[in-house]
Order: structure tokens, then C-alpha cells, then sequence
């Protein structure tokens, strides 16, 4: 049975939360949405609130991006890959033989772009480096070996409350999720799906002015959304039961007096809105500010 239990506030929180609340328990907390509904956000405000280290928030974004940066700096990480993950830095990306099929003819559509960047024979780290810096999907077989892999790598966090943010995104890794969980004995606690319109996606993106964040790169992300990540949410929602799964409007936003966005205050409501999912009480919430005497608990889920 899982817990969070009031704890003593501390002085200073990211996000401007006050921490109050410590989690006990063990188990995942899956944070799922579209493209820009503010995953990593949530998921720090929680962290903080909980009383998480922040090793037992596992972002899929970052494990990705970290898995490339050491295979480019550690000559010995790289070799493993192929043991760990199935992903071989030293074949080809192209070689049919080598690598699937379906990896092969998806890359053939960025052909041009990837021998710009990686030269005349691009590797299978190559690809796994152009998805991640492009935003294109990683193989389901590479981020299931990844994921498991970040668990496996830190054990501890099997005996305490796990944020996962963004895994799983397509139904075959809705699949291995579960399977995992089933495997490695730890329970999913919550799936959070956070929704946020199609207009609030684009404006959040692009207010980041990144490069990347073209209309049409925007809309292929939500359509992706559509596509994949709801339906995965689904399977999760019918294989676990409708009450594990929580649907929140990642979109709840407040304003000073002049008008301008209260960001922090705006993070604040979405997240206090999942916690509420999880079982905490809006009393508890409001609370978080105030001296807090006798501990209490509350069952998350």
C-alpha cells in the first residue's frame, strides 16, 4: 500500500513549492501528454513536494540524450551497447543485414541530412543521436533496452515512489512498461495523462524559440499525439483499470495583478491537481504553507 505522509517544510523549493509532504511507498508514477504540456515541470514540482531525490525522476528524454553523450565520451559505454541495448556503434545504419528493416527505411527518409551530418556510412549511434537531437521517435526496441536499463542501473529506486516522464509513447512500449513492472516487482501506482489543447501545445513551443519548433514539425508532434501516445495511454487505462489512470488539464494558468503569467503559480495548480489524484487531500494542499503538527497519511491512488 502506498503512502505520502506531511513531513516538515523545508526552506527553499524549486518552482516556489513549499515542501510539506514526504512519499512513502514504492512504485511508478507515469507522467504521459503531447509535446510541450509541461512533463518536466510536473514532475520537478512533485519531486520537490514529495520529498524525491531527484535520481527517482526518470526522464526518457534525458536518459536518451545521456545514453548518447557517454557513448561519444566513453569508448568502453560504447562497446556495450550492443550487449545492453541491441544498438551496435559500429554497424551500419543502412546495412540491411545489420540493423531491421523498419529502422532502415524510416532512416532512408533523412538520408541526405544524416550523411551531412555523420558522413558517407552513418552507424546505428548515429541514428540514435539524430532521433534524439531531432525529436524523431526511438525505436521501441531501443528505448525498452534503455529504460530497463536505468532501472536495473539503480536498484534503490525499486524500493521507493519512481516518476517516469515520457515512457511509454506508442503502444508496443505501453506494452513493455507493463511487462516491466510485472517483471522487476514494481507496481504502477498512477498514469497521469496531462492534456493540453492543440493551440496551447504550438504557443508553448514556439514561446521557446527553438530552431526545431516549426509549424510543421509542431504539427507532426501532436498528430504523433494522437496517434500514439492517447492510444498508449488507453492500453495502460484498460489493462490497469480506469482508476489508475488520471486525466489533467496541464493548462490551469494564473495571473499577477498586472496581467503577466504567474508561472510559478500556474505549475502549482497542475501539479497539486495530480496530487490530488494520488490520493492527497485538498485540505493537505492547503496546508502545505502552515506548520504542520502530528504526521498523517494518505493512501496515493
Amino acid at each position: 500500500m502506498k503512502y505520502i505522509d506531511p513531513a516538515p517544510s523545508r526552506p527553499h523549493v524549486a518552482l516556489g513549492l513549499t515542501t510539506s509532504v514526504r512519499a512513502r511507498g514504492r512504485g511508478i508514477i507515469i507522467l504521459s501528454g503531447p509535446s510541450s504540456c509541461g512533463k518536466g515541470a510536473i514532475a520537478e514540482a512533485l519531486r520537490d513536494t514529495l520529498h524525491l531525490p531527484p535520481e527517482n525522476h526518470i526522464s526518457m528524454g534525458d536518459a536518451l540524450r545521456e545514453t548518447v553523450r557517454r557513448a561519444r565520451e566513453d569508448r568502453v559505454f560504447a562497446a556495450s551497447m550492443g550487449d545492453r541495448f541491441d544498438i551496435h556503434p559500429e554497424r551500419g545504419l543502412f546495412d540491411a543485414q545489420q540493423t531491421d528493416l523498419q529502422v532502415v527505411t524510416k532512416a532512408r527518409g533523412y538520408e541526405v541530412e544524416l550523411l551531412d551530418r555523420f558522413g558517407s556510412d552513418p552507424s546505428q549511434l548515429d541514428w540514435l543521436d539524430y532521433c534524439v537531437s531531432s525529436g524523431l521517435l526511438v525505436p521501441d526496441e531501443w528505448s525498452e533496452q534503455i529504460i530497463e536499463g536505468v532501472l536495473a542501473e539503480r536498484a534503490s529506486r525499486h524500493e521507493a515512489v519512481v516518476l517516469l516522464d515520457g515512457y511509454p509513447r506508442t503502444e508496443a512500449a505501453a506494452r513493455h512498461v507493463l511487462s516491466l513492472s510485472e517483471r522487476l516487482d514494481i507496481p504502477i501506482i498512477k498514469v497521469v495523462h496531462l492534456s493540453v489543447s492543440k493551440k496551447e501545445m504550438q504557443n508553448r513551443a514556439l514561446g521557446r524559440k527553438r530552431m526545431d519548433d516549426t509549424p510543421e514539425t509542431l504539427e507532426r508532434r501532436y498528430q504523433f499525439y494522437i496517434d500514439h501516445v492517447q492510444p498508449s495511454v488507453e492500453l495502460l487505462k484498460a489493462q490497469l483499470g480506469s482508476r489508475v489512470a488520471a486525466l489533467i488539464d496541464a493548462h490551469q494558468p494564473e495571473y499577477r495583478n498586472d496581467g503577466s503569467l504567474d508561472l510559478e503559480a500556474s505549475v502549482r495548480n497542475v501539479a497539486n491537481s495530480v496530487l490530488m489524484s494520488l490520493g492527497v487531500s485538498r485540505h493537505i494542499l492547503e496546508s502545505l504553507d502552515e506548520p504542520i503538527g502530528e504526521v498523517q497519511s494518505v493512501r496515493i491512488g
